[in-house]
């Protein structure tokens, strides 16, 4: 069990899913009191980008949809495993896994072509040069490739292959993204058997905020910890040497006014670095969102802060320094007519939620959509549908409106998507009857970013005494970010070596180091 002193109280800054989960561990696994446990959270509510809101009236809004996998997201599933559900008596681990044995998810319209066909997705296009480029980079250690990009490596051809269309529609992946971060994650998840249909997703019953994060907060409320919303940390201090440091401050802002915590002998603080949805900005029918470039709120802004204390604190500049190359936008349908719903069933063959992800692949914008399983939100009439998408290309225009991404107003967006669908002769109804809320993400990929060693800090920096550092910016070796396993892992990661919990982490399932997945892999690249 833990080392806690008594008495000792912990300060968990940011309520994302990182926070949450180690607020569980900390309870759960190191012997916290719940009312010892504070997280403080910028926003009007928990859960970070694992958000859902809205009303049938007004839309429903999500600024994202994560799909999960049974073998790859170990300590995500211990974590739940612990989390009762809010609608039934059983935890939200299996709830997922009952959820998901009625139905499977296996793509009939994995890619769509400039004229609305269906294009054989199997196909993946590799050339020779690509797999051999493909297994330089497996074979690289991550010391060689340093910050080196993806196209650095690999040469024009591959950027044309159905391979790296699919593949970077589910990661979020630029031609200029990370390499490593590129060769982690097919180290952890390449399967390509899989990869045109997206068979052995796992989906949640409603959107990732209904099943996950309410209750998460709902057991972490029950056993009396302090969740306090609309406090935004802007600073910490820290006192001792290279070899023994500690927090001894942390300061805040709520209501306008100033405010601080001391931490004592006993006390902890786990700090979440910046956020891929920060300074998210949304527009509406007849509006487009306005792009953030000014860090307007403090997930990165309080890590600038803290960075230039110590070396060995990252370098946030890295990730959030270029916004052009880490936004994208994503959108939300509210349909109060199944026109549209039963239209793309028909064309993919797929009842809602079992489609996975469509891309039409040589659009403008890189466009893709889900259409998860209805009711996507808790409470969600009869008769009213959702549906998800995002754009990866956000500099050029439309193929059936004249602006790029970011001009365009939520109307133009759906205008765009009925066009790449085919389905012209039914936009009239589609647009009276449907709301589209879109969401501009300026740093929703910096995640991504090219990086060296050091560009993110260790979980639990050398001779940190009582804080660590939490999120998609805090380094756990191996695993590959921008899922919800990264910063739950990373969070576990935290509690268990700060606190001295001995228990084991789970394992990092790495399918590449599995024979059958790796052999099935083989087989298909090559053929």
């Amino acid at each position: 069990m833990s080392s806690q002193p008594a008495g000792g109280s912990a300060y968990l800054i940011g309520g994302g899913i990182a926070s949450l989960a180690a607020a569980v561990f900390l309870v759960r696994d190191a012997g916290f009191d719940g009312p010892s446990v504070r997280i403080l959270e910028e926003l009007p509510v928990a859960g970070g980008a694992l958000d859902g809101s809205g009303d049938p009236a007004g839309g429903y809004v999500t600024r994202g949809v994560r799909m999960l996998k049974e073998e790859s997201f170990t300590c995500t599933w211990n974590l739940l495993e612990s989390i009762p559900s809010l609608t039934a008596p059983k935890t939200v681990r299996q709830e997922i896994r009952d959820f998901n044995a009625g139905s499977s998810t296996s793509a009939g319209a994995r890619l769509v072509g400039t004229n609305h066909e269906i294009l054989d997705a199997a196909d993946l296009g590799l050339s020779r040069r690509d797999q051999l480029d493909a297994i330089r980079l497996l074979v690289l250690p991550e010391r060689v490739i340093g910050s080196r990009r993806i196209d650095d490596l690999f040469s024009e051809h591959f950027f044309s292959t159905r391979f790296w269309v699919m593949w970077r529609t589910m990661f979020g992946l630029q031609a200029w993204s990370s390499a490593i971060e590129f060769r982690r994650e097919i180290q952890r998840f390449v399967q390509l058997p899989t990869i045109d249909t997206l068979s052995g997703a796992l989906l949640t019953v409603h959107n990732q905020y209904d099943s996950i994060v309410r209750p998460v907060c709902a057991w972490l409320t029950a056993r009396g910890v302090v969740i306090e919303c609309g406090t935004r940390v802007t600073d910490l201090e820290f006192s001792g040497s290279a070899a023994n440091r500690r927090v001894t401050r942390i300061r805040y802002e709520r209501d306008g006014s100033p405010g601080t915590y001391d931490l004592g002998p006993g006390d902890y603080a786990f700090i979440t670095l910046g956020s891929m949805t920060a300074d998210a900005a949304y527009g509406d029918d007849n509006r487009a969102p306005e792009l953030i470039r000014d860090k307007r709120d403090g997930g990165f802004r309080l890590w600038e802060a803290i960075a230039a204390k110590a070396p060995d604190f990252g370098h946030p500049a890295v990730f959030a320094g270029n916004v052009d190359q880490t936004k994208w936008e994503s959108f939300t349908l509210t349909m109060r007519s199944p026109l549209l719903l039963k239209r793309i069933e028909e064309f993919s063959g797929n009842p809602a939620g079992t489609g996975g992800l469509m891309t039409f692949a040589d659009s403008g914008w890189l466009l893709s959509i889900t259409v998860p399983p209805q009711p996507h939100f808790a409470g969600q009439p009869d008769g009213v549908y959702t549906l998800w998408g995002y754009g990866l290309r956000t500099d050029r225009p439309g193929d059936h409106v004249p602006v790029t991404m970011p001009q365009a107003t939520g109307q133009q967006i759906l205008t765009e998507l009925v066009g790449q669908l085919g389905f012209g002769a039914d936009l009239d109804e589609i647009r009276r009857t449907t709301t589209v809320i879109p969401v501009m993400l300026p740093y929703i990929a910096s995640q991504l970013q090219p990086r060296r060693a050091g560009d993110r800090p260790l979980t639990v920096p050398r001779g940190a005494r009582n804080f660590a550092f939490l999120g998609q910016f805090a380094e756990v070796p191996v695993d590959a970010v921008f899922t919800v396993e990264y910063s739950v892992r990373g969070a576990m990661r935290a509690v268990y070596e700060l606190l001295g919990v001995r228990k084991e982490i789970p394992g990092i399932y790495r399918a590449l180091t599995d024979p059958k997945a790796a052999f099935r892999t083989l087989k298909a690249a090559l053929r």
